[in-house]
């Protein structure tokens, strides 16, 4: 197929991975789409999001328009020409107006294997959810959230030990490539979509910080998921000794204890095995307020006394 007229909107470092592939492909990239410049880091200065730094260091026109229904920013994308635009966590809403500009419509590349989980937060929900799969779907955009028809799958396994910052990484190596597949022959991919089963749809909400609190009393192998759900961002936390600490790595084993949920069995090179509602989970990497993340070996070196066995952990600051 010949080269396609494109424009690129998204904003996060997931997105600019996608548009660097762009970049180096056989088609026009006549303009990129951001959001507007946000207060960030201890300063709270306005940072520009990685997709505008990596546009213009190529020099590539640019557009950050704080909403999509602004009539100048509608005029400026149809003003562009556009065969399609290639939608990657841009962050603000496309309505009808804006889907229905390019000649091939408006696609999205999405980080889970659709229809499993629409919405803000897929890579996160699946690694909770306890799923053995994940991936990255292309999708034509439709006025549904993450509704439309699908135009190729791309599948990698998610493990016990895979975190969010690792499936982030995984799906950023497969997303680029698989776009590239479906823009390069794109006609014969439109005209082979599938239609999503609503019925196997599940919702990937936002994720709160207030979720990341770990309830002991429940099950050891959900509260694994979440650690790595939550990692890097929010993080999973407890509190111990009257300090917030946080949770990076664990592991759910057996436990046939009788202490409460939230106690700690053991602490040793292993880690710091505690109680649960249902099994015991080994802390294998801890944060403590103020210092460094470090593995639980080297912490109990230092502060072995502090998590001796028979302490508890706790769901409130102060107890």
């Amino acid at each position: 197929m010949s080269k396609l007229r494109l424009a690129f909107a998204g904003t996060p470092d997931f997105a600019a991975q996608h548009l660097a592939g762009l970049i180096g492909s056989q088609h026009e990239l006549v303009a990129v789409l951001t959001q507007p410049d946000r207060p960030a880091g201890r300063g709270k200065k306005d940072r520009p999001s990685p997709v505008k730094i990596l546009a213009e260091n190529h020099q590539i026109p640019l557009l950050q328009p704080p909403s999509l229904k602004d009539p100048q920013a509608l005029a400026s994308i149809a003003a562009l020409q556009l065969d399609a635009l290639i939608v990657v966590a841009y962050g603000l809403i496309l309505p009808q107006n804006v889907l229905d500009l390019p000649r091939y419509g408006c696609l999205n590349v999405h980080g889970s294997l659709l229809p499993r989980w629409r919405g803000a937060a897929p890579i996160q929900r699946a690694i909770e959810a306890g799923d053995k799969e994940s991936g990255v779907t292309i999708m034509l955009m439709d006025a549904g959230l993450d509704t439309g028809p699908m135009l190729a799958h791309g599948p990698c396994a998610i493990s016990a030990q895979t975190s969010s910052g690792d499936l982030y990484e995984q799906l950023a190596e497969i997303g680029p490539a698989l776009l590239l597949e479906v823009l390069d022959d794109l006609p014969a991919h439109l005209s082979a979509a599938t239609v999503q089963d609503d019925e196997q749809a599940c919702y990937a909400a936002k994720i709160t910080k207030e979720e990341a609190l770990v309830d002991w009393t429940d099950a050891a192998t959900g509260i694994a998921r979440r650690v790595n759900a939550f990692n890097p961002a929010p993080g999973c936390y407890s509190f111990f000794e009257g300090q917030r600490l946080k949770i990076w790595e664990a592991q759910p084993v057996a436990s046939d204890s009788d202490e409460q949920p939230g106690s700690i069995l053991t602490s040793d090179d292993h880690g710091i095995t505690v109680r649960c509602g249902d099994g015991a989970i080994v802390l294998q990497n801890l944060q403590m307020a103020g210092s460094k993340a470090m593995q639980a070996r080297d912490l109990l070196r230092g502060r072995g006394d502090l998590f001796a066995p028979g302490k508890r952990f706790s769901m409130q600051a102060g107890t």
